[in-house]
Order: structure tokens, then C-alpha cells, then sequence
């Protein structure tokens, strides 16, 4: 453990961290749920945050600070400061520290709110009733930055998803979307509170920048978001092949999409999807060889042979007829689908489960391949 400046409410760390209960759902009073839409904090200044958050960690008064996002710079900012402060201590990255800034800017601006939506509290506004901790402890901005370090750390990939998947990995919110608007706000503020902190950077490995899809900004418009929920096996309305799309890929999107509906089947050569032999249906991987395959490319059968194909692409220029890798790990994934455009995603899900297109939103993806 880090010894932190003194007055910042980070002294000693709960016994909860050295335990191993299994985090539960988070409800909470979702800020979101406002009618008032707040403008989108993007092209944030950060030297310009980070002059202002000394001035109020100096002592200064709120009425002398001015950031947008922050109305109650008195109250946030030192509540931005626990934050990153206990992520600090507990050798959380900075990506994760900007996740818990943006989700409590989401879920309470940043106050330690004494009601909420049911039972929810505090910071994250987390939940007695679901496990959290009792009232009391919730109401301790230090345990519940704790408590959602800890729920956050035990997601499998959060450090490869967009802040949006890691914030909703954890709270289970019912506005999934709304996180993505405050990473400016929250990237500023981590930053201006960490150089507070001498060497608090040192120890962070670095492997939260990883390629991954960022979700900078109050909108996704590539997201696959604004198609909505999309039934099983059908084609979103209003999609189409995008025209620049590469001849090859074309031929492979189609042939792909063709076998909308169809069944999944584990180790399935996916050469009669329609057909009535099961294991002439299609996994994740011999869907994606053979819709290439039907375009004159020949792929390797196994999603892990075929993140080896082509040549690397990053997850945030993709193009029509990309494979995108996911579960495991960027060097060993467990699953690939083909890109489509437009935000997209088909893919061959999983046992009991058709071949489907489904929005990137609710992918987190470990690596991307060109194969055209």
C-alpha cells in the first residue's frame, strides 16, 4: 500500500479487499434518468481542469473554480480525489481509475448522495439490498471506490472493453450508454488528481492502453447503438453493405449473412448451415473461414490460428470484413466474428444460439484482422 497525502480520508484500506465475495448487481438512482440532457464534454483542456482542481485541493472556493461538468466543484472535486486516490493505493491503472470517476459522475455527480433510486447510495450509488455493504458503509466514499475496484478488477477483459462495457460490467445499469459521456471530464480530473500524488504512476503497468475501442465522447455513432435492440437472426433496418467496401469482403459479408438464423454447432464446418447434418452448421471460426472461403480466401480453421491471419488493424479504423477477436485474451481469444460496418458485428455465438448480427457495442474487443 501507497502512503497518500495527508488529508485525504485514504489512511487505511477495508478488510472487504481481502476477501473474495462475489460482487453483486448495482441499482441505482440513474443520473441518467434526468430529463435535462448535459452538453457533451469532449476536447476537455486538461491543464486548464487540472489549475482549477489544485485551486480547490489549495483551499480556494468553489465559487472561484469553473469546470464544466462540475457544478458543486466544493463537494466533487474532493470526492474525485478519494477516488483516485484509494485506485492509487490498490495499484489500480488509470484506465481504471477514469472508469469509477465517469461511473460516479453517471451515477451521482460525483456526490456522496445520502437516497437514490430504491436503496441505492453514496458515490455509485450502490445497493444494501444487492450486496454491497450496509448503509453506513456505502455511505464512506473511501469503501465504495474499494467496493467498485473490486467488482471492476474481477471483469474478465475490463481493461480491453470501452469505459462504457467496464462501467456496465459493474453496474448492471438500465442506461448502459450514458457512461461514455463523462471519460473527458473523468480522463482530466485523474490526471490532474494523480499528479498530486508523487511517482502514483510509476507502478501502472501501462496495459490499460491497449488497442481498444474507445468510447471518447458523448456519442458512438459507429457503435451499432442506433440500430437498437436487433432480433436474432435478422438484418437491422436501414443496414446496408457499406459501398467502399472491398470486392472480397463484400462477397464474404453476404455469403455470411445468408446463414443468418442458422444454428450454432460446435465444430461445425459450417458447409451446409441449412442442412439437416448438425455438424455441417457453423461455429465462430468456421463461419468466418468459410464465408472468406466462398470469396476465393482461404483461412485457417480456429480462431486461434486465425488471429494470425492477414495483418493487425486497430480496433478503431475497421473496416467491412475485419475479424474481431473476443474472450480470452488478444493472444489466445475464444471468439471471432466479421465486421460488417455501420457498427456491426456477425457472429456465430454459442451453443443454442443462431448466427446473428449484433452491435460492437457489446463486443470487447482483444484484436482485429484484415484478411483483404
Amino acid at each position: 500500500m501507497k502512503t497518500l497525502a495527508a488529508g485525504i480520508g485514504v489512511v487505511f484500506l477495508s478488510p472487504f479487499l481481502l476477501g473474495g465475495a462475489a460482487m453483486m448487481m448495482a441499482s441505482s438512482s440513474e443520473a441518467a434518468a434526468q430529463t435535462s440532457t448535459l452538453q457533451c464534454l469532449t476536447d476537455m483542456d486538461t491543464d486548464a481542469v487540472a489549475d482549477q482542481v489544485t485551486k480547490i485541493l489549495d483551499g480556494a472556493s468553489g465559487k472561484d473554480v469553473h469546470i464544466e461538468g462540475l457544478t458543486l466543484p466544493d463537494e466533487q472535486i474532493p470526492n474525485a480525489q478519494t477516488i483516485v486516490a484509494t485506485g492509487i493505493s490498490l495499484d489500480v491503472p488509470k484506465k481504471g481509475q477514469i472508469i469509477a470517476l465517469a461511473t460516479a459522475m453517471q451515477e451521482s455527480r460525483l456526490r456522496n448522495l445520502s437516497s437514490g433510486d430504491r436503496d441505492s447510495l453514496g458515490l455509485f450509488q450502490q445497493r444494501p439490498s444487492q450486496g454491497w455493504g450496509t448503509a453506513e458503509q456505502i455511505r464512506d466514499p473511501v469503501y465504495a471506490s474499494e467496493r467498485f475496484y473490486k467488482a471492476l478488477l474481477d471483469v474478465s477483459g475490463w481493461q480491453q472493453m470501452t469505459l462504457t462495457q467496464a462501467a456496465q460490467a459493474v453496474q448492471k445499469s438500465g442506461y448502459p450508454d450514458a457512461y461514455a459521456q463523462w471519460e473527458p471530464l473523468a480522463t482530466a480530473l485523474q490526471k490532474a488528481i494523480a499528479a498530486t500524488f508523487p511517482g502514483a504512476g510509476k507502478n501502472d503497468t501501462g496495459k490499460d492502453t491497449e488497442a481498444t475501442p474507445s468510447a471518447s465522447g458523448c456519442s458512438t455513432p459507429d457503435d451499432g447503438s442506433s440500430f437498437g435492440r436487433i432480433p436474432e437472426g435478422a438484418i437491422p433496418n436501414g443496414y446496408k453493405i457499406p459501398k467502399d467496401t472491398d470486392p472480397r469482403a463484400r462477397k464474404a459479408i453476404v455469403w455470411a449473412m445468408q446463414q443468418l438464423g442458422t444454428m450454432y454447432q460446435w465444430g461445425g464446418s459450417c458447409t451446409a448451415p441449412h442442412g439437416p447434418d448438425p455438424m455441417g452448421r457453423c461455429d465462430c471460426s468456421s463461419l468466418t473461414q468459410q464465408a472468406y472461403a466462398h470469396a476465393g480466401i482461404q483461412l485457417t480453421r480456429t480462431t486461434y490460428t486465425q488471429v494470425n491471419e492477414g495483418k493487425a488493424v486497430s480496433a478503431k479504423s475497421l473496416k467491412p470484413g475485419d475479424l474481431l477477436f473476443s474472450r480470452g485474451s488478444a493472444a489466445h481469444p475464444e471468439h471471432v466474428g466479421m465486421y460488417l460496418g455501420q457498427g456491426l458485428v456477425i457472429e456465430a455465438p454459442r451453443t443454442s444460439k443462431p448466427v446473428r448480427i449484433t452491435a460492437i457495442k457489446d463486443w470487447a474487443v482483444l484484436a482485429a484482422r484484415r484478411v483483404v
